[in-house]
């Protein structure tokens, strides 16, 4: 079974889209990026469209790479106290020479759609989630509108990071999954994948995972976003020596990438509820 994110983001967009509209509410995301990297460019640009798609206004900050970390706080504070914005994404990576943790933890927790602030991140771990980081909330998605079972199942995500890793293990571990994290230091790091239910891949590493390091019948979702020795778009799965030993896999493009905007905007539009105290 192919998982099919696109269409599944789609469909969660269209009833966003009717439910904004119906609502009365007027949701507002605002993103702030730091710097001209193209790839950070580019997946602002898809977050503002995805707002234009569904209905909610959207702003953008656009800093030059040399900005300073307390020149970043001061542009995050206008938003933090600016009424008509439900919303605040800061475009991660930012420049080397910022502290991101500063700026993460600067963003109020009421308007961290992204779930990075140390606030959401708590409530998450202790079962209580109030806004979830958007890529491992939207596979969680994808197990749920593919009827996939998570609770009993041992799970085994490979990649550590605070916006998908962790966030990931928790999110499972409140699904009732038995949740192992693998990491670089991890050791017989195949010995545990190929023990998987549901393998959940977000290492950065073009076509690492190979049909000997998965089990028969499992569940693979690839959040990886690399290029092949060709240039071409790939995930962190060889999908097509994998793809005929599981039960179901998330193609790269076209599967966890849709589902992390869609759950962008549902988050924004929560965030605009909670405003209203609806």
């Amino acid at each position: 079974m192919i998982i099919n994110g696109k269409e599944i983001s789609e469909k969660r967009l269209a009833a966003l889209k009717e439910e904004i509209k119906t609502s009365g509410l007027n949701p507002c995301l605002a993103t702030v990026i730091v710097g001209e990297d193209p790839a950070s460019q580019m997946y602002v640009r898809m977050k503002h469209k995805a707002c234009e798609q569904v209905g909610i206004k959207s702003t953008g900050v656009v800093l030059p790479e040399n900005s300073t970390t307390k020149e970043i706080l001061a542009e995050v504070e206008k938003l933090n106290s600016d009424n008509l914005i439900h919303g605040i994404l800061v475009q991660l990576p930012l420049p080397k020479h910022v502290d991101t943790e500063a700026v993460i933890e600067a963003v109020s927790p009421e308007k961290d759609v992204d779930g990075f602030h140390p606030y959401n991140t708590g409530r998450l771990f202790s079962g209580m989630p109030e806004f979830v980081p958007c890529t491992p909330g939207g596979i969680m998605t994808l197990l749920k509108e593919y009827k996939i079972e998570t609770s009993g199942k041992k799970a085994v995500v490979v990649g550590r990071s605070v916006d998908v890793g962790r966030p990931m293990a928790a999110l499972l571990i409140n699904a009732d999954a038995t949740v192992t994290v693998c990491h670089s230091r991890t050791k017989n790091l195949e010995d545990e994948m190929k023990a998987a239910d549901i393998l959940i891949s977000a290492i950065g590493k073009a076509k690492f995972v190979t049909a000997e390091m998965v089990k028969s019948g499992a569940v693979v979702i690839d959040v990886g976003i690399n290029q092949d020795e060709n240039k071409r778009l790939c995930g962190d799965v060889d999908f097509e020596s994998v793809k005929d030993k599981v039960s179901a896999i998330t193609p790269v493009p076209g599967g966890v990438g849709p589902m992390t905007i869609a759950t962008l905007m549902e988050n924004t539009l929560k965030s605009a509820k909670m405003h209203a105290k609806l």
